[in-house]
């Protein structure tokens, strides 16, 4: 009898527990869901100690904030380093394509001019120690002498004219080129330091909320550890789980009516997402009863405006429009 009592209690047990399992807010066509957020998680690709922490955890920052800041005195002088070496090196490069400097060739230019001068004086003394000799009043030794002086100057003057075009002209092509190649390896240099140089300071890409902060100022930051845990109003969404039987009337674009706790009036998500594959199944054989109990992951996403009121965890009511 007892056995018998027991037995009959344990089986009403066991329906009630179904009941309860079964009821999952469908009865009124809603379905229960949670608010999720899809996280950013800043992180800097070089080591080092943290400097610097702007981030407060709970407040919104604006785009482009700066956030946290790791020590980068090691970076800067790499930087300062480079950045003198590709200013060497254009110097360099300039020097070699326009040729000696504007002072040198000016001053080659005024000692052309004194040696013009100097070899017309030295070709109207020769005209008058010509005459001289033709009239038995200078030797003959003292008029190759003047001759001598007289050639000497014109060779002098021209070469200070080929040595004025030899300094206009640019270095040889192989040299230039040479000099070219160690300036874009300069520049390559420069802009690899201030790439590490700008992974010490951490600013929000978008706006949103700092969710958390996951070190503190001085501790020592791992390469590519997190610091700041950023929440963009994008990265809200509701997440929600559909029976076998709604899957059809369910698509990606499609509208639903979300009620969260705190808010007067339901608002509208756009599905984004409907899993393919059930998250629960039962062993072994489908059936009538064991397809009711599947159910199909979904997400969909409120507006920018809603997702500011919504909190990640938060327990929500989704219907399906019609």
């Amino acid at each position: 009898m007892h056995a018998a009592l027991r037995s009959f209690a344990l089986a009403l047990c066991l329906a009630a527990v179904f009941l309860l399992c079964s009821c999952t807010g469908e009865g009124d066509g809603s379905f229960q869901g949670y608010v999720e957020g899809d996280y950013v998680y800043l992180a800097s690709a070089r080591a080092g100690r943290l400097e610097r922490l702007c981030a407060v955890k709970g407040k919104t920052c604006a785009e482009g904030e700066l956030l946290a800041e790791l020590e980068a005195e090691p970076e800067r002088q790499v930087l300062e380093a480079a950045e003198e070496r590709l200013a060497q090196a254009e110097a360099s490069l300039a020097d070699m394509q326009t040729g000696r400097r504007p002072e040198e060739i000016a001053m080659a230019e005024a000692q052309l001019r004194r040696a013009r001068a100097e070899a017309e004086n030295c070709r109207l003394q020769l005209v008058r120690n010509e005459r001289l000799h033709a009239e038995r009043a200078l030797s003959r030794k003292d008029l190759d002498q003047t001759r001598a002086d007289a050639r000497a100057s014109e060779a002098r003057v021209a070469e200070l004219e080929r040595q004025i075009d030899v300094w206009s002209l640019p270095e040889r092509k192989k040299r230039i080129e040479a000099q070219e190649a160690a300036v874009r390896e300069a520049r390559a240099s420069a802009a690899q330091a201030r790439w590490d140089l700008a992974q010490k300071r951490l600013e929000a890409p978008a706006a949103g909320l700092v969710y958390d902060t996951l070190f503190r100022q001085g501790e020592w930051v791992p390469q590519g550890s997190p610091v700041v845990q950023l929440l963009p109003p994008g990265g809200v969404k509701i997440r929600f789980f559909l029976p076998e039987r709604e899957m059809a009337r369910v698509r990606p674009g499609a509208t639903v009516a979300v009620q969260a706790d705190g808010l007067d009036a339901s608002f509208r998500a756009t599905v984004v997402y409907v899993a393919q594959d059930a998250e629960y199944t039962p062993p072994v054989i489908y059936s009538n009863e064991t397809r009711a109990k599947l159910s199909f992951m979904a997400e969909a996403r409120p507006s920018a405006e809603v997702a500011g009121r919504l909190h990640p965890g938060q327990p929500v009511a989704v219907r399906l429009e019609p």
